[in-house]
């Protein structure tokens, strides 16, 4: 017979791990030394003072498809996202399916994102070079971005930012990566953060991208603080990484935060480094840009926060 206490014990274990299967929020803690404040699920934007910015990707259906619980919320995650009132709204590519044409823009993307145009930092995923040149993109954020080739920087508070075009079979990286380095060699700041469509790291369905590495190395090798991506459709948070993945307090802090309204991706393991995965719910993360640091949260449309924290710049 089996004695009642290891009956208990088996129980309370089965509970345990019942408990961690269904849960849709994954922190790993215990491995993140110059961890600040993380994997809160309280808000932590009202503790510094700078602009607050929202960024996200992977956003509008095309027109003709309708809005369900697991697909086409492009409406819902505009509202989120203007509720903040942000400064600025960082676009992290693919904002509009399937292939960034310009009626599709203008008939979808444009009747629920449209009216955060005015605020937008743009910059094209995968989808728009579906049609050629990626044309409807570059017309309907004629006003946004410069123009091709389609990566640019700019300031934000005492931050600079750089929106980066990581569609390396269409436009030459190389040259892109001298550019970030010698405008990161002109322009020093505290804090820094990168912005790009496909992550250097990811534990969704497209995963990581090796090719991304050598403007990663350029990033950091400036000391940037924050990279942030898209395609993949979940939230995810990494701790610092160097280019190749390796845990470093020179690396950088990388966000995946690609669940703008299309639809979700499962996650079903774990990159190394990451610290929390969040699939099944869609939302936006906004961040407050502050002098030497900053905080962030990510937030469902259904009002919950899911992770959020406070770091300081390197």
């Amino acid at each position: 017979m089996t004695h009642p206490l290891r009956r208990a014990a088996t129980w309370l274990t089965l509970v345990a791990l019942l408990a961690a299967a269904c849960s849709s929020v994954s922190p790993t803690r215990g491995d993140e030394p110059d961890e600040v404040a993380g994997t809160e699920t309280t808000s932590t934007l009202g503790t510094v003072t700078g602009p607050l910015v929202v960024a996200t990707g992977d956003i509008a259906c095309p027109p003709e498809e309708a809005t369900t619980d697991t697909t086409c919320r492009q409406a819902d995650t505009a509202a989120l996202t203007a509720g903040y009132a942000p400064r600025r709204v960082l676009l992290l590519g693919d904002l509009q399916y399937p292939a960034g044409s310009a009626s599709d823009f203008a008939e979808s993307y444009d009747a629920t994102w449209g009216p955060l145009r005015d605020i937008s930092k743009p910059l094209p995923g995968n989808h728009e070079y579906r049609t050629k040149n990626a044309a409807g993109y570059y017309t309907y954020f004629a006003g946004q971005q410069p123009g091709r080739p389609g990566y640019y920087a700019y300031d934000l508070g005492s931050w600079r930012v750089y929106a980066l075009n990581t569609n390396c079979d269409r436009i030459d990286c190389a040259a892109e990566r001298r550019w970030l380095a010698r405008d990161m060699n002109r322009n020093p700041r505290r804090c820094t953060a990168i912005a790009m469509h496909h992550p250097r790291f990811s534990s969704g369905k497209h995963g990581s991208n090796a090719f991304v590495r050598p403007l990663w190395r350029t990033a950091m090798r400036h000391r940037a603080d924050v990279a942030l991506a898209g395609h993949d459709h979940h939230y995810e948070r990494f701790r610092k990484l160097d280019a190749s993945g390796a845990a470093s307090r020179a690396g950088i802090v990388s966000f995946v935060s690609g669940a703008g309204g299309k639809s979700l991706y499962p996650v079903a393991g774990r990159e190394p480094g990451s610290i929390v995965r969040h699939d099944v719910g869609f939302g936006v993360l906004a961040m407050r840009l502050a002098k030497g640091r900053y905080a962030w949260e990510f937030k469902t449309v259904d009002g919950q926060v899911v992770d959020s924290g406070v770091r300081t710049c390197r």
